[in-house]
């Protein structure tokens, strides 16, 4: 039996991660959403292009949840997105909402699936699919830190002029203003980043990551990133569905690692059928661990203001 995914939100995020699962064969999709005809019209349009593309796998378009049944990973997308101006923490309030139906429907229709929160912001909305869901903690996981390194690794290969595929990092921490970039744990072709550039420019680098959201929403105007977003979800899905137990940077329920408890952030997790197999701890500086613990502080108010704790 193939595998099932649904993408809750058809708008630019959720169709794009929608296409992409399907193009790379990896399962058959539902894209659901609460706007009539929307995921049905998207579906449609993405299926007509199969015969060009040539996968196999099918999408349909849908406002119904028993329509989502039985998903293997549901991919929740749906939400406002940030406009110029607004942090991420801005949204919190409306998407938290909008987030907890979602779960609550999930949980009824698909008690067995592992849930990847994509909607901002995502580190707290994990944290409520947990509450929501009473699912395990390994079954439910944040994506930030596959985007926030995918991000870091194109502004060091255009610094240096090489291929993005040859750039390795690590982005720890909240997504967000207070999310970490490890230095120490980029290379380049397997040579550390902090011999190949300034530590002055590293400091450029890792400030255009933080603001990496902002900028592209900055220059759109009317909306917010979708390209790498949708990427960086799928690699998660792909890594899940195939069991290929890849190391991701990934939002994930702490007990305990790296001192810090009760909390989603971002850190090091081999992904498999299971959701989140194995936590990898690295070995941070006091300076690091110091960035991470505030991150993490930062989280923790903001899940504060939902009641949940």
């Amino acid at each position: 039996m193939r595998n099932k995914v649904t993408v809750v939100g058809a708008g630019f995020v959720g169709a794009t991660c929608a296409q992409r699962i399907i193009e790379k064969n990896l399962a058959d999709v539902v894209l659901i959403d609460i706007v009539d005809g929307l995921p049905q019209g998207k579906a449609l349009d993405i299926m007509e292009s199969s015969p060009v593309e040539g996968f196999r796998a099918s999408i349909i378009g849908t406002n119904d949840y028993k329509d989502t049944a039985s998903s293997d990973v549901v991919v929740i997308t749906a939400g406002i997105p940030r406009k110029p101006g607004m942090s991420r923490d801005d949204l919190q309030a409306t998407n938290a909402g909008i987030v907890k139906g979602i779960v609550e429907n999930i949980a009824k229709t698909s008690p067995e699936a592992i849930l990847l929160i994509v909607t901002n912001p995502l580190d707290v909305l994990s944290y409520l699919a947990l509450k929501v869901s009473g699912f395990k903690p390994e079954k439910v996981i944040g994506m930030a830190g596959v985007l926030d390194s995918a991000r870091y690794r194109y502004f060091v290969a255009e610094a240096l002029s090489v291929a993005p595929s040859s750039v390795d990092a690590m982005v720890f921490g909240g997504h967000g203003d207070s999310m970490v970039p490890l230095p120490r744990y980029s290379a380049v072709n397997g040579k550390p980043l902090t011999e190949l550039l300034s530590a002055d420019k590293i400091k450029e680098i890792v400030k255009r990551t933080r603001e990496g959201g902002a900028e592209i929403v900055g220059l759109l105007k009317t909306g917010s990133a979708y390209y790498a977003p949708s990427s960086s979800a799928v690699e998660m899905v792909k890594s899940i569905l195939l069991d290929e137990k890849k190391v991701l940077p990934s939002s994930v329920f702490l007990n305990g690692e790296y001192g810090l408890k009760d909390v989603y952030c971002g850190v090091s997790a081999m992904l498999s059928r299971e959701g989140v197999e194995k936590i990898i701890e690295l070995e941070l500086t006091a300076e690091e661990k110091a960035m991470l613990n505030a991150s993490a502080d930062e989280v923790k108010k903001n899940i504060k203001k939902l009641g949940l704790v």
